[in-house]
């Protein structure tokens, strides 16, 4: 059966906005799969008047996106635009003289693009046929071994899809492919090292697993990829501070044992609350794990885009 793609939509009326919403927010809508989007709403942006009015309106467009990808593609999100950012600022660090110049040169196609801008655009222009780029499913009785025959046929699967791009931006191919493939290694790298990227067939890498989080009822993937980063102790800031203050000194490796790395953490024992709420308690307990994924995603980043970039010498 051939992958549907997205079809244009057209700009929804207020009517049809407000019923997505009503039908996003009820606690029983979810698709048959067990998959239920969240938008999680930062603490310091409750609040009335033309902030909050603009505010609202942000969420109605996140909401009314989730409406028409949600109808067409994998279920599996990524961690939120502020960890693909912290993630890509941290490689930045890292990159040496010459592979940051050929960035630089690349970002400059798009006047004003940085590294951070662009770690979220995977995300922004997934569709049906790249949405599989940015996990990896694997059996619970395999001991987190990555077998590419069995867990990435026909090459579509985040650590493919890291391995492909990487060598297309260290190619000789046109400046836009390349660009392209950069855009796609700031953020699939950073997406691999999310634990439930690399879990579990059985429930959608915790898409089915649903939760009680921070009051909100949503799914453990969807904790992970912005729950617990958002609702950290002092904000952004503080977590940005926590990040830049962490080095780090992981064996080489590549994308496979990254993607096993993460599946190993979602096998630890307490993972899945048991109790199927996520409270401070449990966020408090894997807050190491989550500083951990982020420094290892922008120490590798950099390392694949100075070795991309290196070889075109």
């Amino acid at each position: 059966m051939k992958p549907r793609m997205i079809r244009p939509i057209e700009p929804p009326t207020i009517h049809q906005t407000t019923k997505a919403m009503a039908t996003l927010t009820n606690a029983d809508a979810r698709r048959s799969d067990g998959f239920h989007p969240v938008v999680f709403v930062r603490p310091e942006l409750r609040r009335r008047g033309s902030e909050g009015r603009k505010w609202v309106g942000r969420v109605i467009a996140r909401l009314v996106s989730l409406v028409a990808f949600a109808c067409c593609s994998s279920p599996a999100f990524a961690w939120g635009p502020d960890a693909h950012h912290l993630v890509a600022t941290l490689a930045e660090r890292d990159l040496a003289v010459l592979p940051r110049a050929e960035i630089k040169r690349l970002l400059s196609l798009e006047p004003g693009a940085t590294l951070s801008s662009i770690s979220s655009e995977a995300d922004d222009t997934r569709t049906a046929i790249t949405a599989p780029w940015h996990y990896v499913n694997l059996p619970r009785d395999a001991d987190c071994q990555y077998v590419a025959a069995r867990d990435c046929v026909g090459g579509q699967c985040v650590v493919a899809a890291i391995e492909t791009q990487a060598r297309v931006l260290a190619s000789s191919a046109s400046d836009d492919k390349r660009l392209l493939a950069l855009k796609y290694l700031v953020h699939l790298i950073a997406d691999v090292h999310q634990p439930l990227h690399a879990a579990f067939a059985d429930d959608r890498g915790g898409n089915r697993y649903q939760v009680q989080a921070f009051g909100i009822g949503t799914n453990l993937h969807a904790v992970w990829d912005g729950g617990l980063i958002e609702n950290w102790p002092g904000g952004m800031n503080a977590l940005g501070v926590e990040l830049a203050m962490q080095r780090l000194s992981p064996v080489p490796s590549g994308p496979r044992e990254w993607a096993g790395e993460s599946c190993r953490i979602v096998s630890t024992s307490d993972f899945y609350p048991t109790d199927r709420t996520v409270g401070l308690e449990y966020a408090k307990r894997w807050r190491r794990t989550v500083v951990s994924r982020l420094v290892l995603a922008g120490q590798r980043l950099a390392v694949i885009l100075n070795a991309s970039l290196d070889s075109r010498r």
